[in-house]
């Protein structure tokens, strides 16, 4: 029983020591072939190097014959040219042999193909032998080598013309969001290994044909050098010396033209079934049983055939017998899959009461509906602007927050208004707008010189005040200092902040994992640190923490770090989000510094501040701020003051605190100033300047 077992896992050890030492086994046999061709071999391992040869011919075929896509294959033309120098150096040593051995040559296999495979010995066999040699040299040169090698040219030379609109094509599904950036390298990996590997069969193919010609002179010099040396050098009759080397020549040329008339078809099949997706059998198969009409005409006519005089009825009836019957089966099947249809079709009819769901297709993760009046937006004869536009966006984003935002899928909904859009988050909608096709979007940015009339609206990104404007008024709006953005810009701005808003919410496990995954082969010892610490549901709401304040997730390797050394002090959430704030100060100070490396930005009263962290309460979702809602209010209102004083001044609104206090502020001003940015000390660089622009106070009413 252990014998048993055994036996897999050393098979198993031996076809993994075959794959490790594959460039060796290469190496070695490509040197035996050139040795061939210089040192003589003993008639023993002449007759196994010619029978591996023999086995190389049949493999190659049969691993054609089973091959679906001809890349699967890519060392053909290589191996071609192998088993091309590998047949002509066995021609060599057979001859070596045969001239130096005459009578007394013992290759076996070259003596069975000179007597067994001719079928007969004598004189006769010899005539028969040589005219079997030349009619297979014939059919293998002037119809399956000339045959293939026309259909490399062509598929070659047709392959290399299609690349550039293919390429085109594959950029193009690139751009509407159908591939993926990975997806989009395979695809042109896959097109180049193509454009090579049909190349090097249009010169590859070549070998064959030469190997056809190097076989003919082979054999006709082996002849006429036999003759010679059989009767000037071992001193036979003409007579013997004719049959000896005629018929060892010959069943040497049988034994090496064999080979290769396998590995000259196998040419031929990989480059004429290039349309194909499936493998030559499967193929076969199914093409041949499409239709049953031609198998009941096939069977009349091999009928009539059979009562014509002088043809074999014996042989013809059966055969018409077996094509009817194949052609009865062959309908019996159609008739039994039109029925199925039928009834399928039928029960797609039935009243939605009675089908029930098998599966339900999850929602997209982000997905653009529009009105019909807007479908120009997205209509490649009419430019489609708006696809070029997000796939720009899904760039920045990656660029900008380290989030792969996925496909979005854009569908037409008659439900929306003509001129209506609607964006979901997972079926779920998260911002509407509504575009004037042939109008523009114009907004006052403050500072105009001239005032244009226009139909009041608001831009839905932000919900500024704005006007529609026509093309005409366009010029002169930008001229008086508006901005002016056309329908695929309005749509693409909206687009662009409800990604930010909502990058936490497309975030999921699956993209966590497929992060790991990629960070794994450069970093295998950070992310097996972190897998052993957190689960993927941890790791997700760190990161979801980040993003949802507009911090970048894009230095991952550092996030992944500081979750590995804090992991081990607490799996609190919020404690792992301000480690990992601190472990990324640098990136965050920079995002609101200025050109001097400079922050401002405003503080909290120690007090007020002390009150906000004694008010935290902890919840499932997180601390929170739970002041009373009299003093709740008069903070919001004193925060709300100061940010709109520092956004008068034309600074970011920015907020200095504690780390204790900094998720709550965050928090507790989230509905009300969403904007604003809070930061903690720890987080502040020590080559990042702070400048305060003032101090939030809650005045007692004393001091009214």
């Amino acid at each position: 029983m252990a014998d048993t077992q055994g036996m897999p896992q050393a098979g198993s050890a031996l076809g993994d020591m075959l794959r490790h030492r594959s460039d060796l086994i290469v190496a070695v046999g490509v040197i035996v072939i050139v040795m061939m061709l210089i040192i003589p071999l003993p008639t023993v391992l002449l007759d196994t190097l010619m029978t591996a040869n023999l086995l190389l011919g049949l493999l190659t075929i049969l691993i054609v014959l089973y091959t679906r896509n001809a890349l699967d294959f890519s060392v053909f033309p290589t191996l071609l040219l192998v088993a091309t120098v590998f047949g002509l150096a066995l021609n060599v040593s057979s001859t070596r042999l045969i001239l130096s051995q005459g009578e007394q040559f013992g290759g076996q296999i070259v003596r069975a193909f000179a007597t067994f495979v001719v079928g007969t010995e004598g004189s006769e066999g010899l005539v028969i032998g040589f005219i079997i040699f030349i009619i297979l040299v014939a059919v293998q040169f002037v119809v399956i080598t000339k045959g293939a090698t026309r259909v490399a040219e062509v598929a070659a030379r047709f392959t290399l013309d299609a690349l550039p609109g293919k390429q085109m094509a594959i950029e193009a599904e690139f751009n509407n969001g159908s591939l993926t950036e990975e997806e989009m390298t395979r695809k042109k990996l896959e097109l180049e290994r193509e454009v090579d590997f049909y190349g090097a069969m249009d010169g590859a193919s070549k070998f064959v044909s030469g190997n056809v010609k190097v076989g003919i002179l082979i054999t006709v010099v082996n002849i006429i050098g036999g003759i010679v040396v059989g009767t000037t050098i071992h001193g036979e009759t003409i007579t013997n010396a004719l049959y000896t080397y005629v018929s060892l020549s010959v069943g040497d040329g049988l034994v090496t033209q064999f080979p290769a008339l396998l590995v000259s078809t196998a040419t031929g099949l990989i480059v004429t079934r290039a349309i194909s997706d499936g493998t030559f059998g499967e193929d076969v198969a199914t093409q041949f049983t499409n239709q049953a009409r031609v198998y009941w005409i096939a069977s009349v006519f091999l009928l009539l055939l059979a009562v014509l005089p002088g043809f074999p009825w014996y042989v013809l009836i059966p055969m018409s017998l077996l094509t009817g019957f194949t052609a009865f089966r062959l309908q019996a099947r159609d008739r039994r899959a039109a029925e199925e249809q039928a009834a399928q079709a039928a029960e797609h009819t039935k009243e939605p009461a009675q089908a029930e769901p098998t599966h339900v297709a999850p929602l997209d993760p982000l997905s653009m509906e529009l009105g019909y009046g807007l479908i120009p937006l997205v209509d490649k004869e009419k430019g489609a602007e708006l696809l070029d536009r997000i796939t720009s966006i899904r760039r920045e984003m990656a660029l900008e927050l380290g989030l792969v935002v996925p496909r979005i899928r854009i569908i037409d909904n008659m439900r929306l208004g003509a001129s209506d859009y609607s964006l979901k988050i997972r079926g779920v909608e998260v911002g509407r707008g509504t575009i004037r096709m042939g109008s523009y979007m114009c907004i006052n940015p403050g500072g105009v010189r001239e005032e244009i009339d226009g139909e009041p609206t608001r831009d839905p990104a932000f919900g500024l005040p704005a006007m529609w404007i026509t093309e005409e008024s366009r010029e002169r709006a930008e001229r008086a200092g508006y901005t002016v953005v056309d329908p695929p810009s309005i749509v693409a701005t909206h687009l662009t902040e409800v990604i930010k808003r909502h990058a936490s919410d497309l975030l999921g496990r699956q993209e966590i994992r497929q992060m790991l995954d990629q960070l794994k082969p450069d970093y295998p010892a950070v992310v097996d640190e972190v897998n052993s610490s957190l689960g993927l549901g941890e790791i997700q709401k760190v990161l979801q923490g980040l993003l949802r304040e507009q911090v970048s997730i894009r230095n991952q390797v550092v996030i992944l770090e500081a979750l590995a050394d804090n992991a081990s002090v607490s799996k609190d959430t919020t404690f792992l989000i301000e480690k990992t704030r601190q472990a990324l100060g640098r990136q965050i100070c920079l995002q609101y510094s200025d050109e001097n490396r400079t922050i401002r930005v405003a503080t909290i009263d120690p007090a007020l501040e002390q009150e906000i962290v004694d008010s935290r309460v902890d919840t499932s979702h997180g601390p929170v701020s739970a002041l009373p809602p009299a003093r709740h209010r008069q903070w919001i209102d004193a925060a709300s003051a100061t940010v709109r004083s520092m956004q008068e001044q034309g600074t970011l609104p920015v907020l200095l605190c504690s780390e204790a206090a900094r998720p709550l502020v965050k928090q507790s001003l989230g509905r009300d100033i969403p904007d604003v940015a809070v930061l903690s000390i720890p987080e502040i660089s020590a080559d990042i300047s702070v400048e305060s622009l003032g101090q939030i106070q809650i005045k007692t009413q004393s001091e009214d």
